[in-house]
């Protein structure tokens, strides 16, 4: 009967803990697993958005830099829009992996804790009550022996009992004996067929209970144990992609930004901006004139061929060009405090940035003073808070820092006027682009340049650094490329120093200089002074300037010595 009832039921409860306990281990396994592997995936996504950010501060502008002087174009702005942008979307990324350990990471973490415990006791309930079940059923075995030992120890001394009885030699004394030991025996057996009834009636019941109640509650219990922990993970996965879905809106305003940088470059704007960054302010050249060399060799054929011309000719009229720029800048520096080594139209930009530039640190110098004479006038009216003395110094230091920059602003502003003085006008610029001045100051470069070949077609810029070393030694720009108009109408004829042979054809158009043809002989009236330039005189109305590397220059030896 007791068969039938466990064959019926869960007779292998013992192999079902067992069974239960591996799987319910395995599920929070399960969980440990999944946990790890969404805190890889957020190292991952903090790695990641580093990675990016370190991107976007590796290619973000220097300060003082040439990317600096770059963003002035459509195409670098969007650029660092785009740097910006990323690095917007790195931080969405940082999101993720907070969100990955705030709303999953750590919410496992402490239903792992909750779960182990949960299934701990659990179990434990169930092995008590198999320990119970299993007590009372040796209680029950027990019983059921003693009854059977009971049975047996009766029947035998009802046996010895009948035997003596039949016996004629057995005193009635001894017959007697036996009756009662068998009466006494039939009484235990008795008493324990009640025993074992009462306790079979008992563990029937808790056997009942056992099966039909305890465990099923507890199985239930691991059951429902078990479905919360799944729908948990259902939860954090559901979660695992909501994390990512709630940061694209915030993507998307990062590429959305991304594509609108992009669609604000403008290349004619940037053309644009090259010609205003690099307009040079130069008049185009005059047309180039004929060089009549037979002409120069008839004058050099004897010394005197160089006064013979001095009588009855005209003074030959000086084209009213500007001096074009003869020489590259080899300078890498930032190049003399005037600017004097820049084009016209670039050199006033700096000029005038420069002047700005003071003016802003003279009005952060004009607000502290306001500030410190505020702070003085409360001082001298409530001298408990502060001596009125002790901001003399520091007034006094600041204006004397007012006075320099205002020297210096001034300064800035002389060589400003004397750059717009020398400016093209308007009327004059309006008719052509900035285009055309670009590429004509490139092939006058270029001229310059072929007019600097030597004799075997070898180039050289040697000179330049050297000569324009010179001219940056020299604060006033006037200097450095001189207005030649003025010096020679009212000043006396210079006497000669020497004498000089050009080396090189120069095409002396522009204002000041004058056009010497190779081999010629010329008088030198005037020594270079450092700027790169040599006054040299042909006959009596014609003199001028010619650079000093394109001739070889013979002083008198009373000159030199002078």
């Amino acid at each position: 009967m007791l068969e039938e009832k466990m064959g019926d039921c869960w007779s292998h409860t013992k192999d079902q803990f067992d069974n239960l306990e591996k799987h319910t281990q395995w599920g929070i396994e399960f969980v440990e697993k999944y946990t790890k592997f969404v805190k890889e995936r957020s190292e991952i996504e903090i790695s990641y958005a580093k990675q990016i950010r370190n991107l976007s501060k590796k290619y973000q502008p220097k300060k003082n830099s040439r990317e600096e002087e770059e963003s002035k174009y459509t195409f670098c702005r969007a650029f660092l829009s785009t740097l910006n942008e990323l690095n917007d979307y790195a931080g969405q990324h940082e999101v993720i992996a907070e969100n990955l350990t705030s709303q999953i990471i750590a919410d496992l973490s402490r239903y792992l804790q909750e779960l182990k415990a949960e299934r701990k006791s659990h179990f434990h309930d169930g092995r008590k009550a198999q320990q119970h079940i299993e007590s009372s059923w040796k209680q029950l075995e027990s019983c059921k022996r003693r009854f059977e030992r009971d049975c047996k120890e009766a029947d035998r001394a009802q046996q010895y009992f009948e035997k003596m009885d039949a016996d004629i030699n057995v005193t009635k004394a001894d017959v007697e004996k036996a009756r009662q030991q068998a009466q006494m025996r039939h009484q235990m057996a008795a008493d324990s067929k009640g025993d074992y009834s009462s306790y079979l009636q008992k563990f029937n019941q808790e056997q009942n209970e056992h099966y039909y109640t305890i465990i099923p509650n507890i199985f239930q219990k691991l059951q429902d144990m078990e479905e919360k922990r799944i729908e948990r993970l259902g939860v954090c996965m559901k979660t695992f992609a909501d994390v990512d879905r709630q940061v694209l809106p915030i993507v998307g305003k990062c590429l959305d930004g991304m594509t609108k940088a992009a669609e604000s470059i403008e290349p004619k704007a940037d053309s644009k901006q090259v010609v205003e960054s690099y307009k040079s302010g130069f008049e185009p050249p005059g047309d180039v004139e004929f060089q009549d060399y037979g002409q120069a060799m008839k004058r050099t054929a004897s010394d005197t061929s160089l006064t013979e011309s001095r009588d009855g000719k005209e003074k030959p009229t000086k084209p009213k060009t500007k001096l074009w720029p003869f020489i590259k800048n080899k300078n890498k520096g930032s190049g003399p405090e005037d600017f004097s080594h820049l084009p016209p139209e670039q050199r006033r930009k700096k000029l005038q940035g420069k002047i700005d530039e003071l003016n802003k640190d003279i009005q952060k110098e004009m607000d502290q003073r306001d500030a410190l004479t505020k702070m003085k006038d409360v001082y001298v009216k409530n001298p408990q808070m502060g001596d009125p003395a002790s901001v003399d110094p520091r007034l006094s230091e600041i204006g004397q820092n007012i006075e320099k920059l205002q020297a210096e602003v001034q300064k800035f502003e002389g060589w400003l006027a004397e750059v717009e003085e020398r400016m093209p006008s308007k009327s004059d610029s309006h008719r052509r682009s900035g285009i055309y001045e670009t590429q004509n100051s490139t092939a006058v470069s270029n001229n310059c340049a072929q007019d600097r070949e030597s004799p075997d077609g070898s180039y050289t810029e040697e000179q330049n650094s050297e000569t324009q070393v010179k001219a940056n030694l020299n604060p006033n720009p006037a200097s450095s490329t001189p207005e030649f108009d003025d010096e020679f109408d009212d000043e006396e004829t210079l006497p000669t120093i020497g004498t000089c042979k050009a080396l090189y054809p120069f095409d002396g158009k522009n204002e000041g200089t004058i056009s010497v043809a190779e081999g010629e002989l010329l008088y030198v009236i005037e020594e270079d002074k450092g700027d790169g330039w040599t006054r040299v005189r042909r006959n009596e109305d014609e003199e001028g300037y010619v650079p000093t590397s394109y001739v070889e220059v013979i002083l008198e030896t009373n000159a030199k010595d002078s």
